[in-house]
């Protein structure tokens, strides 16, 4: 790989043309190395990583059998056994009345206390019956693969991903050394100190889509297929392709405090620019959430929208108290 090269020129302190595309090329070969580690890392552990990546589909799915249980099969179980209960003590005390020979050794109360007793203990044995233990998600609620092929390309495409996810650190780096290639050395400083924070917003926001937002996402979509009376039936491919996409969408959008902060300290955009155009930002944010999302429903996209404008005026305020900050140096420089 050949050597980085930068030509400086004293008087502007700037790369040329030629060794920004010599940098731009040796940064993405470095980026894309880590990568591929990354990934064969993940092809090793593909399997424990699938089943990360199931774990809002297998919870979500779980909770929807249990409310179901809950709604329709154990009311029914327990209406047939209460119903055979009350036929049994509602006979016998109709006997009882009749007063038949050898019926009054019963006594009507102790009667209605076995029926009481009787009817707490059909409950609770109807619960423990359909009570689940083993936590596995049903044959026919699992995901499922229609192609020879799409297991194969889902679990590739898991590795490339996880592959991104934990390389992350080493690629966000790659990316910033080479904006900061071009920077005055004065910039260059805030570019290195956003790496970390950069790679730590990214795996952030994709674990947050993973493990919070994606439950409620899929939620929405079960609900409104049995509102329309369609049966959700969903591939492995689909579902892989659609939880990885909004997980890297969630990393990059996460990004924002970042890029807002290192705009405004490079000199590019004001803090009252950014002020002012607020409610053209929001609307602009709007527009990104609605084509990032791979399906455009509501809740992916205030889901996405919310977190995203609420990151640009966490680097408002970062700005800001940066700009305090450095004015505080100068005074005591210029006291100094």
């Amino acid at each position: 790989m050949a050597k980085i090269r930068r030509s400086v020129d004293p008087a502007n302190c700037v790369m040329s043309r030629g060794d920004h595309l010599e940098e731009l090329r040796a940064r993405i070969i470095l980026a894309l190395l880590g990568l591929f580690l990354g990934m064969v890392v993940s092809l090793i552990f593909g399997r424990a990583i699938l089943r990360v990546i199931e774990y809002p589909y297998n919870t979500t799915i779980l909770k929807r059998v249990q409310d179901k249980l809950e709604k329709t099969e154990i009311p029914r179980l327990e209406r047939e056994a209460l119903s055979l209960v009350d036929t049994f003590f509602g006979t016998l005390m109709t006997r009882i009345a009749a007063d038949p020979p050898g019926a009054g050794d019963l006594d009507p109360n102790r009667v209605t206390f076995l029926h009481a007793v009787s009817t707490e203990a059909v409950r609770a044995w109807v619960q423990e019956q359909t009570r689940r233990d083993d936590q596995s998600i049903p044959l026919a609620e699992r995901l499922v693969a229609l192609s020879p092929a799409e297991a194969f390309m889902a679990y590739m495409k898991i590795a490339l991903i996880a592959g991104l996810i934990l390389t992350a650190p080493w690629v966000f780096y790659q990316i910033w050394a080479f904006v900061a290639a071009g920077l005055y050395p004065k910039e260059r400083h805030y570019v290195y100190r956003a790496v970390p924070f950069s790679a730590g917003l990214f795996i952030v926001g994709a674990l947050l889509f993973l493990f919070v937002i994606a439950q409620k996402t899929l939620g929405f979509f079960l609900m409104f297929g049995d509102a329309v009376g369609v049966a959700s039936q969903w591939t492995l491919q689909k579902y892989i392709s659609f939880v990885t996409i909004l997980m890297l969408v969630f990393g990059i959008a996460f990004q924002t405090p970042i890029a807002v902060f290192i705009l405004v300290r490079t000199g590019l955009v004001s803090v009252p620019t950014l002020r002012n155009y607020r409610k053209y930002v929001l609307l602009g944010m709007a527009f990104v959430s609605a084509i990032a999302t791979p399906s455009p429903d509501p809740i992916s996209m205030v889901a996405l929208l919310l977190p995203l404008y609420a990151l640009y005026e966490i680097g408002i305020v970062l700005s800001i108290l940066a700009e305090k900050k450095a004015k505080r140096q100068e005074a005591q420089a210029a006291s100094a």
